[in-house]
C-alpha cells in the first residue's frame, strides 16, 4: 500500500482525522486546567512550607497556637508532597478515576484534577526553592518598612520568585502535556488514544502513530521556542 493510500485509509475515510483533532482538543483542555490547578496548589503549599520554615522559631516562642497550626498544616503538605512525588502519575490517575471520582462520568474533569494535583507537588517545590533563594535581608528590609510577613510575600518576594522560576514552570507545562498521553488508560480520547483508535480500525500503525508523535513534537517545539524567548527577555531585564 502506497503512502497516499495509507493516508486516505487512516485519515480521510470515515473522517478518521477527527479522532486526532478531538483528541488534541481534549489533551490541551486537560493540560490547561491541570496547570491552573497545579499552580494554585503549588502556591498554597509553597507559602505554607516557607512560612513555617522561616517563622517556626519565633512562633514557637510567641504564639503556641499559631505554631501548632502551622506545624499540622506543614506536616499535611509534606505528606502530600511525599505521596504524590513518590507514586507514578498513572496510578494516581487510576485511583482518581476508579476510586475517588468513581461516581463521575466526566473523564476530562477527573483527569484534569488528577494531573493538577500531581503537577501541584512539583510546582510547590519549584516555588519553594525560589522563595528560599531570596536573600533574608529583603524580609528584614520589608519588616523595617512596616510590612508584615504576608504583605512581604505578596508585594516583594512573590514577584521576584515568579520571574526566577518562570522558565522552570514553562518546562513543567511541557512535561505535563506529554504526561497527559496516559489519559487513555481511563478511556479518555486524548491525542494518543485518538491515534490508537485509528490504528485499531485500520490495522495500520505507522501513519496514525507517526502523526501523533509529530503533533506532540510541534507543540513541544513551539513551547520550547516560547521558553527560549522568555529566558532571553528575563536575561535582558536583569542587565
Amino acid at each position: 500500500m502506497s503512502l497516499k493510500e495509507q493516508f486516505i485509509l487512516n485519515f480521510v475515510e470515515d473522517d478518521r482525522w477527527k479522532y486526532l483533532t478531538n483528541g488534541l482538543l481534549n489533551t490541551l483542555t486537560i493540560t490547561v486546567f491541570a496547570l491552573l490547578l497545579g499552580v494554585v496548589i503549588g502556591i498554597v503549599v509553597a507559602m505554607i512550607r516557607t512560612t513555617y520554615d522561616k517563622t517556626k522559631d519565633s512562633l514557637k516562642k510567641r504564639n503556641k497556637i499559631g505554631y501548632s497550626f502551622f506545624f499540622i498544616v506543614n506536616s499535611i503538605c509534606k505528606i502530600y508532597l511525599t505521596v504524590i512525588r513518590g507514586t507514578p502519575v498513572v496510578v494516581q490517575l487510576l485511583i482518581a478515576y476508579f476510586i475517588i471520582f468513581a461516581f463521575s462520568n466526566d473523564g476530562i474533569m477527573v483527569a484534569s484534577i488528577a494531573f493538577g494535583i500531581n503537577s501541584g507537588a512539583y510546582v510547590a517545590e519549584i516555588l519553594r526553592g525560589g522563595i528560599m533563594s531570596i536573600d533574608v535581608g529583603q524580609f528584614e528590609a520589608s519588616n523595617s518598612l512596616g510590612f508584615n510577613y504576608v504583605q512581604t510575600m505578596i508585594y516583594v518576594i512573590i514577584p521576584q520568585v515568579i520571574k526566577t522560576v518562570l522558565p522552570t514552570l514553562l518546562n513543567e507545562m511541557i512535561a505535563l502535556i506529554k504526561e497527559t498521553s496516559i489519559a487513555g488508560y481511563v478511556g479518555i480520547v486524548d491525542l494518543t488514544k485518538g491515534g490508537d483508535i485509528i490504528r485499531g480500525r485500520t490495522f495500520s500503525a505507522f501513519m496514525p502513530l507517526l502523526a501523533v508523535a509529530a503533533i506532540y513534537l510541534v507543540i513541544v517545539s513551539f513551547l520550547t521556542f516560547v521558553l527560549g524567548r522568555v529566558e532571553r527577555r528575563l536575561r535582558k531585564s536583569e542587565r
